[in-house]
């Protein structure tokens, strides 16, 4: 979900997340890693600062992805929807999208930020008939806290009470209360979808029933209020760009504000007790002028340093293996500071690896750089195709990730193009620019003329991904498949 490029992270399935797949050749750093707050005391103001700098991360650029897709009147497909309204995706972008890296073939999404801390919400979901669908609810510190969905509570009608810190009160029948670990919670949804014309209107019927109503209009009618447009919003420059030239003073004062209706875990006592050291207090303005001028000084130099270590950070985590990096450390993190802020900064809205993991790569078996001037196989030996309860699927992406335009309008290879088998069980995707034929075309995923990347995408991992017992297979160069 690139919020880096403007809008809805998770629009079309959006960034290749770190989590999900991140695409650790894009991203570069010198930086080294330095110690975390709460992993040892550090008193030196820059360590100060520049870790009070990435606990918050998360924090300050929720709110500001916040600001920037609820700045609209009335739903906006992925522009976005006002504050406790459902906006949705409708259908799957082409080649010339190019409003959000990584876009996705497989699911439709369904997005909408909450503030449970005024008053409670309830969610309600029609009956999904057996279709993979997931709501995966993230706090403002970006944790999945809550994914209702076919992997945790099946497809029957569910209704959901989602109450913000500190609530207190009777529960509506019939309803699971869900308590939120913040005021702020931002609900994810994505709905499986095939992309045929038919499927399109089963799920557009499915997204119309999605209902989020305050619980102060239950068993009312309700209808959602006109939102306030700001136009001192900016809907135009990334998110992450705004986040990162944010001076240290407005970022930190926005960070002591923003704790107050969204209260830090009790874990993170520590981190809590540093920042203070800096006047960095939950629900208290922070006034630089107070401290010392080497403190301030040190302050002013910490978005820097931070930055680079957050992105230096992209070297040292993750799984390698076949040429495919990945890793199932995202969605919840704990104390692990530096692994939330970079999940923020390179995909905002990562789910847990138990619903998804999207291995990614740029280079053959040999490690050269994937090109579309030669012809790949990747090969499943029989009985080995990726291990999910979900579904998975291959998808194709330029050097710029983005689309690639082909002659049939295929991003993405998996199971529902009936893939043929080898006759030794084994399944052969045809990876190549040129159609290998119409015997082969099934399992074609067309490529560009140049340099192209790889995202596996698997949803419901069994445990044989998630534990490393299994892995992709490798891209292999080839003058043709086996078919």
């Amino acid at each position: 979900m690139d919020v880096t490029r403007r809008v809805f992270a998770a629009s079309a399935a959006a960034v290749p997340f770190l989590g999900q797949g991140l695409p650790l050749a894009r991203a570069q750093s010198t930086a080294q890693d330095a110690p975390l707050i709460g992993n040892h005391a550090v008193a030196d103001p820059l360590e100060l600062a520049t870790d009070a700098y990435i606990y918050g991360y998360p924090l300050v650029t929720m709110e500001l992805t916040r600001r920037v897709l609820t700045n609209v009147a009335a739903p906006e497909g992925l522009k976005g929807a006002p504050m406790g309204q459902f906006t949705h995706a409708r259908e799957y972008p082409n080649a010339k999208f190019r409003a959000v890296t990584a876009p996705n073939a497989d699911t439709l999404y369904s997005v909408a930020f909450v503030d449970v801390g005024k008053e409670p919400y309830l969610l309600s979901l029609p009956d999904m008939d057996g279709r993979y669908y997931l709501m995966p609810m993230l706090s403002a510190w970006t944790n999945v806290f809550a994914v209702p969905g076919k992997r945790t509570s099946g497809t029957g009608p569910q209704t959901y009470f989602i109450a913000g810190p500190g609530w207190s009160g009777s529960v509506p029948s019939g309803a699971e209360l869900i308590l939120a670990p913040t005021g702020l919670v931002w609900i994810l949804g994505r709905t499986y979808c095939t992309g045929t014309p038919e499927d399109y209107r089963a799920v557009h019927a499915l997204q119309d029933q999605y209902r989020l109503i305050p619980a102060s209009a239950a068993g009312k009618p309700y209808t959602p209020p006109v939102g306030r447009v700001d136009p001192g919003i900016d809907t135009k420059t990334a998110v992450r760009e705004q986040v990162n030239r944010m001076d240290a003073a407005a970022y930190f004062n926005l960070l002591a504000a923003l704790m107050r209706d969204n209260p830090p875990a009790l874990a993170d006592g520590v981190a809590l007790a540093k920042m203070a050291s800096l006047g960095i207090v939950p629900g208290q303005p922070f006034d630089p002028g107070r401290l010392p001028p080497a403190t301030r000084q040190a302050i002013d130099q910490a978005p820097e340093k931070a930055l680079a270590r957050i992105m230096g950070h992209i070297k040292t985590t993750g799984r390698h293996v076949n040429g495919w990096t990945f890793t199932t450390d995202g969605g919840d993190y704990g104390k692990d500071y530096l692994q939330r802020a970079l999940i923020t900064a390179v995909g905002l809205g990562c789910n847990l690896p138990q619903d998804a993991v999207y291995p990614t790569t740029t280079v053959d078996a040999a490690g050269r750089r994937l090109d579309g001037a030669s012809k790949y196989v990747m090969r499943f030996p029989a009985g080995e195709l990726p291990p999910v309860d979900g579904f998975w699927s291959l998808t194709m992406y330029d050097a710029d990730y983005f689309f690639v335009d082909n002659p049939i309008n295929r991003y993405a290879v998996s199971p529902r193009d009936n893939l043929k088998a080898n006759p030794d069980g084994s399944v052969d995707l045809v990876i190549q620019a040129e159609s290998p034929g119409a015997q082969r075309e099934s399992n074609w995923l067309p490529a560009p003329g140049g340099p192209f990347v790889l995202m596996l995408r698997t949803y419901w991992p069994r445990d044989a991904l998630l534990n490393g017992s299994w892995a992709p297979p490798p891209v292999t160069r080839s003058g043709g498949a086996t078919l």
